[in-house]
């Protein structure tokens, strides 16, 4: 059975900790501490529940004086090991509960702590309790020397970051969002730049138009802004938007053709799909975008649509053959459902074949 994530927060991780904080605040309650983490209800946390736990219970045996609290806190986050990223963000969940009223002190420490450990989270309450001044100091790390302040400005404002509370205001107006994106969107840094595109593509959600100009602004400077862009517009190239796939070269296709279509129509849980299929031109066949869309049974006896992508490029000749599966094993984060499944080949946004399959389990 696979690791749960929740339990990244172990009797080591805090036995790790507390000798971590004994060893730079000698008066600290190390055993206290534990049995206060280790309570009757800490079975039944979930991950984020464990982390404010953790926090909480720092906060009952570190001194009452949030500055002293959080200058021993900057120096045990210089002992603890690095490669525990999420676990070590209990220190920014610290500064988040602890930390609002103190703006100053709790930036210079998120400045800190997100060095090898993100600070995204815990930003967005200052966000939303201050705005402008918020954004001002993102806007400041957006210019820093260091790629991991830089990528905060981008990732802790995402309107839409995943597992953290959504930034309404940006979702209706992200113009301050997009200040900060405009100044790192050509980046040096890889990790950066995959930030600004997720919040890019965040921004497309509410406001396509928005994207929409920005690529036709930004698109052709130089190859790496190309590649941010494309996977900025990974949403609205999955809708289908005309004008996205324009901009991206993928026009409408005139005489192109879907022959021999083949799927095996039963397939067992656990099992795959395996379909191919043969695309002709009487030309060549261009820049194509070739796409299949699933539609999953559901419970209610609806379908829930999924676009998965098979291949792109500029294709000289007039044919291509296609050899794809589709597996249909256990994920966390879809359940399936015995029935008719479908599926529906798309090139360059058009439909050209819909097909159906059984799925059944293995008792049947």
């Amino acid at each position: 059975m696979a690791k749960l994530r929740k339990d990244l927060y172990n009797h080591q991780y805090i036995l790790t900790l507390s000798k971590a904080i004994k060893k730079i605040y000698m008066d600290f309650e190390s055993i206290k501490f534990q049995e206060c983490v280790f309570n009757e209800y800490w079975l039944k946390k979930e991950l984020k529940q464990r982390m404010r736990h953790i926090s909480k219970s720092m906060y009952i045996y570190l001194p009452k004086d949030y500055e002293i609290s959080i200058n021993i806190l900057i120096n045990v986050f210089k002992n603890m090991p690095h490669n525990l990223r999420i676990e070590n963000m209990i220190f920014q969940d610290f500064v988040e509960v602890f930390g609002l009223n103190d703006f100053d002190i709790s930036m210079q420490a998120l400045e800190k702590f997100t060095i090898n450990c993100s600070s995204e989270f815990a930003i967005r309450q200052f966000i939303l309790k201050n705005k402008e001044k918020t954004m001002s100091q993102m806007f400041k790390w957006s210019k820093s020397s260091n790629e991991h302040h830089r990528r905060l400005a981008s990732e802790g404002c995402r309107p839409r970051l995943p597992w953290a509370i959504a930034l309404n205001d940006f979702k209706k107006d992200p113009s301050l969002v997009l200040e900060i994106l405009d100044t790192l969107k050509d980046d040096k840094s890889a990790y950066v730049r995959k930030s600004v595109a997720n919040n890019l593509n965040d921004i497309s959600k509410d406001n396509p138009d928005i994207l929409k100009f920005l690529l036709k602004k930004w698109i052709g400077n130089n190859k790496t802004t190309d590649a941010l862009l494309k996977h900025a517009s990974r949403t609205l190239l999955k809708a289908s938007d005309r004008d996205v796939l324009n901009i991206f070269g993928f026009f409408r296709t005139k005489d192109i053709q879907i022959k021999n279509f083949n799927i095996n129509t039963k397939i067992e849980w656990g099992g795959e799909l395996n379909f191919s299929f043969d695309i002709f031109s009487n030309e060549k066949l261009g820049r194509l975008r070739i796409e299949y869309i699933m539609y999953f049974l559901r419970q209610n006896s609806k379908y829930s649509k999924k676009v998965f992508k098979i291949s792109e490029g500029n294709y000289e000749t007039n044919f291509k053959s296609i050899s794809k599966k589709h597996s249909f094993r256990a994920i966390s984060t879809r359940k399936y459902y015995d029935g008719i499944q479908k599926i529906t080949i798309l090139i360059n946004g058009k439909e050209f074949v819909n097909s159906e399959f059984v799925l059944h389990s293995r008792n049947r």
